[in-house]
């Protein structure tokens, strides 16, 4: 494996790990002045596709990973969604972490290593319609934060650090359809960016939600999420899609 195939799938890995809106979404209640919370870790067996290049110094990877791919290089993850709601008024956050490495024996001996650590931040915040009896509508607005940092070595040659930061102006809807007592199902898209942070970005997801008991739903889906981002000599051009699973605990 090359030095530039160990920094190319270390990349892919982790540059642009999952943000978004996965959770069974709960019906607002006109008038009610108490604070309904409820909280969601989740998975997205995500795959890649594009273009990525950190900087001016490195070649441009055009990739195309699976999600076992990115797997494999997976040290630590956390990806969790909460949200708040007080009558028809929403506020929703998400944090996500992923920390990859790999490493290598190079040509003529040498030892390559590369790690990467991403931070992501979402807070979102707006107003629910009852759309009829088994329909609801999400609006919300407000910012996605990333910090994503590499480290490469190749002993005793190379030491390379790169880090990126930037934060896009989200505009997103969500509507949710009460089929039954226990089923629904969910829509949720957002756009952002707009030159701002990102070029461009949206999402889309589409899930099924099971209620197993008054306070827990199970919800599975499929997501896909692309960002095009030029900044500071980085140059991100990718789609990411696969499913996802995810559990809601209500309070």
């Amino acid at each position: 494996m090359t030095y530039y195939k160990i920094t190319r799938r270390i990349l892919v890995a982790v540059s642009l790990l999952p943000v978004g809106s996965l959770y069974a979404q709960e019906a607002a209640q006109p008038g009610e002045n108490a604070w309904r919370l409820q909280l969601t870790p989740y998975v997205w067996m995500t795959g890649l596709q594009g273009e990525i290049r950190p900087n001016h110094s490195m070649p441009t990877a055009h990739v195309s990973q699976s999600f076992s791919d990115v797997l494999s290089n997976l040290d630590a993850a956390i990806f969790l969604s909460g949200t708040a709601r007080k009558g028809r008024y929403v506020l929703h956050g998400d944090l996500t972490y992923a920390s990859v490495s790999d490493s290598a024996t190079l040509p003529m001996g040498l030892k390559g290593k590369a790690e990467v650590t991403q931070r992501s931040m979402t807070l979102l915040g707006g107003y629910n319609w009852g759309l009829s009896s088994g329909d609801n509508l999400d609006i919300l607005a407000g910012l996605r934060w990333w910090n994503i940092r590499a480290n490469v070595q190749v002993q005793p040659l190379l030491q390379a650090r790169v880090q990126e930061s930037f934060a896009d102006p989200i505009v997103a809807a969500r509507w949710r359809h009460q089929w039954d007592q226990r089923w629904s199902t969910l829509l949720y898209t957002d756009v952002g960016g707009f030159g701002m942070g990102s070029e461009f970005t949206w999402q889309i997801l589409a899930a099924l939600n099971y209620q197993v008991r008054d306070n827990i739903f199970l919800t599975a889906g499929y997501r896909h999420m692309s960002v095009k981002y030029r900044g500071g000599g980085a140059h991100l051009d990718v789609g990411m899609g696969g499913p996802v699973l995810g559990a809601t605990f209500r309070f």
